[in-house]
């Protein structure tokens, strides 16, 4: 279940220089607290990230995002372009898919509430937790999620039914990040695998985003808020998460996760404003409980 969660494959970083002190640092943080941190991280980023689409639209916040992300991690790892012949697609698939997720779910976030978003989208990983499941408590959990979403449309209200389809889109993505994530970590070495298919992702939304946004991704306000977001929405949690997972359970670990549609709706309210309805709070609610009870049932401890 822990793999459903993890944004890149669960590789230790290296530790020379300021990336040990990075290290020392973060470790002297409670696990629990890093998993939480990193959670707002991703979540504050996200809300930033919507902030800038007056500027650059959700594709130029795309690229700006995947582009910084991509450059920290290749300064990072440093990976050689040679590789095996059965990484290459993995590594290429594995960006494809990171690019697409990010582009259906910043198109999201423009039409509907972050909190609504990641929940519609949380249901990607929660379905990979349960495919497969004979377990007749699964299915419960499965039956709670649907019919937090049934919730949801029920009570859309003004909500943008394409809004909803792009977290959706994006969920199914998030579904398929995680199974070749599992691939990337089997072909590559450490992060070498993760940075060349966040700088292939880069490749492929860079088109979009140009043509949506033109020079205006030049501006040197600009350039610093998208650093700011891959910082938030990637660098940061990324590290937290591998740090936490050194030293809690797995399941811990995928319960403390399950809270990021909740954590998404908070942030939502605090950054951008967006009040939710109590039937749409109640919605949340219960696909953050059909998370948590599918953690704990497929997860062993």
């Amino acid at each position: 279940m822990v793999s459903a969660y993890i944004d890149g494959p669960g590789q230790p970083l290296p530790r020379p220089g300021l990336i040990a002190l990075a290290g020392r640092t973060l470790g002297a943080i409670p696990p629990t607290l890093q998993v939480l941190i990193g959670i707002v991280s991703v979540q504050v980023g996200a809300a930033f990230a919507k902030q800038l689409f007056a500027v650059t639209g959700p594709a130029g916040t795309v690229t700006l995002r995947l582009f910084f992300a991509a450059v920290v991690l290749l300064l990072i790892w440093r990976p050689a372009l040679r590789m095996g012949r059965r990484a290459v697609p993995v590594v290429l698939g594995y960006g494809l898919v990171l690019a697409a997720m990010n582009i259906f779910f910043y198109q999201a976030i423009a039409r509907i509430p972050l909190g609504i978003a990641v929940t519609i989208e949380f249901l990607g990983p929660l379905g990979v937790a349960l495919a497969g499941s004979r377990r007749w408590r699964d299915a419960i959990w499965a039956l709670l999620a649907a019919g937090g979403v049934i919730l949801l449309s029920e009570t859309r209200g003004d909500l943008s039914m394409l809004g909803m389809a792009f977290a959706l889109a994006a969920g199914l993505c998030w579904g398929a990040y995680i199974l070749l994530g599992a691939a990337l970590g089997n072909r590559t070495s450490e992060g070498n695998g993760l940075a060349l298919a966040m700088a292939f992702g880069a490749l492929v939304a860079m088109p979009t985003g140009i043509l949506e946004t033109g020079t205006g991704l030049l501006d040197p306000w600009v350039l610093f808020i998208g650093l700011m977001v891959a910082l938030l929405s990637s660098v940061i949690p990324y590290s937290l998460e591998l740090e936490a997972l050194r030293k809690i359970p797995p399941r811990v670990f995928g319960i403390l996760m399950s809270l990021e549609p909740a954590v998404a709706a908070v942030a939502g309210l605090i950054v951008l404003g967006e009040a939710l309805h109590v039937p749409q709070w109640l919605a949340i609610c219960c696909v953050v409980a059909a998370s948590i009870g599918a953690t704990r049932s497929t997860t062993p401890t």
